[in-house]
């Protein structure tokens, strides 16, 4: 389904198709702190309407996942990495979303402190 998202004070601003009905949440130190729900799709399902220039890259342990914060707010509304098998990928958090029932969600629990 097609989505507009955010960041908290609208500096950065996408259109996404992502599918909302498996999310995901992380007990990583940093997902625990962040509180995201996550939902993945492929990169080229993200495009990016405005924010590029105020997006600041933090990443962290393995090195993989390009975190892409708002230096404006501070908030992480998507972040940009690879599957295993190479294929590019979008994690965008759902609670920058627009539309989405958040109390409706029942994200699987992802054990990413462990790896």
């Amino acid at each position: 389904m097609q989505y507009q998202g955010g960041c908290h004070c609208g500096a950065v601003r996408f259109d996404v198709d992502v599918d909302v009905s498996n999310p995901i949440t992380c007990n990583c130190s940093y997902c625990t702190q962040r509180g995201s729900i996550l939902a993945f799709t492929p990169a080229e399902a993200l495009t990016l309407e405005r924010g590029e220039e105020k997006l600041t890259e933090y990443r962290f342990n393995s090195g993989q996942i390009q975190h892409l914060i708002c230096s404006v707010c501070g908030m992480e509304s998507f972040a940009r990495g690879a599957m295993p098998d190479g294929t590019k990928m979008v994690a965008v958090n759902l609670r920058c979303l627009e539309g989405v029932d958040l109390d409706g969600l029942e994200p699987a629990q992802v054990d990413g402190r462990s790896r």
